[in-house]
């Protein structure tokens, strides 16, 4: 242990004003990071689900964002419309509805001094869920009425929420931490703790009981990538059983049905089959020569169109 008592005081303020650089650095380090993560842009996607499989078309990507910045976190509300995370030019991230069939956008939000994020339509139809920043730095569920109403706040006792996942009227939500929780609230009472450590992707799984995430504290090394188990937790018997490893590099999945998901890695789009037990099979690759780094993917509920976040090349 250093005895700061036989350092000199010329010493000491050399070491003192290094630390503060030092400190500078990371600090600039991780602004520039965050910058990086935030320069994103939408892609919609055509796709085809039959008897044969699921299909996708990437010679007809197009993009549809239409600021320069963090275009994310999109979610389908119903076949034609979709809400997604807008930065504007004056930093606020707020919550815009885009229309597929008008190519129009709507802001569900324009909050000061308030963020939204991970807008999802609510299973009543009636709402659009996000994650609010408040000024005090809060991170709680709100709900936006569809008819642009005044928001309502979802579980003011539970936070900070960094991400969630819908089953029926219950979110699960991703609470931040050391470490981070995933936990299901049965009631006011009741917060029930999923597990640690859990990836930021949260869904139910079709025509189920289950809520699938991402268990992080299975790291597997699959070609010099991470992979991890993907956990279901059955919200009737609160047991939890494993169902798959995700696809090696990857983060967030999408379901098609019951059985089958995409995730994505690079520019590439690969589907599971869970009751099949198979590896990840590579189904589709974007020509985007611009655009790099397939981060998040959102299915329309007629499994006719996706919508891709990518981040650009430069």
């Amino acid at each position: 242990m250093i005895n700061k008592s036989k350092i000199s005081s010329a010493n000491y303020f050399r070491c003192l004003k290094f630390f503060k650089a030092l400190l500078f650095i990371v600090f600039l380090l991780n602004s520039r990071l965050l910058k990086a993560q935030e320069d994103t842009d939408l892609f919609l996607v055509e796709s085809k689900k039959n008897l044969f499989g699921f299909t996708i078309f990437p010679e007809t990507a197009k993009k549809i964002s239409k600021g320069e910045g963090y275009d994310n976190q999109p979610s389908f509300i119903n076949k034609s419309q979709l809400v997604f995370t807008s930065k504007d030019p004056a930093g606020n991230f707020d919550v815009i509805l885009y229309n597929l069939d008008t190519d129009k956008y709507t802001n569900m939000t324009r909050t000061q001094g308030l963020d939204e994020f991970s807008p999802k339509l609510t299973s009543c139809g009636q709402y659009i869920s996000t994650v609010r920043v408040e000024k005090d730095s809060s991170q709680r569920i709100w709900l936006y009425p569809i008819n642009f109403g005044e928001p309502e706040l979802l579980y003011d006792d539970i936070e900070p929420v960094g991400y969630y996942g819908w089953h029926g009227e219950t979110a699960a939500l991703f609470l931040v931490g050391s470490p981070n929780r995933l936990v299901y609230p049965y009631s006011r009472e009741e917060i029930f703790e999923i597990a640690e450590n859990p990836g930021r992707c949260i869904s139910q799984r079709p025509g189920t009981n289950e809520i699938v995430y991402v268990d992080k504290n299975s790291n597997i090394i699959s070609n010099g990538r991470e992979a991890y188990e993907l956990k279901a937790f059955d919200v009737k018997s609160r047991q939890t059983k494993t169902i798959g490893i995700t696809l090696a590099g990857a983060e967030d999945f999408v379901w098609i049905d019951k059985n089958n998901l995409l995730m994505a890695r690079d520019k590439t789009i690969y589907l599971k089959n869970i009751s099949k037990g198979t590896g990840w099979e590579e189904i589709a690759t974007l020509n985007t020569l611009e655009y790099r780094n397939i981060s998040r993917i959102a299915l329309s509920p007629d499994n006719k169109n996706l919508v891709i976040t990518m981040e650009p090349s430069k």
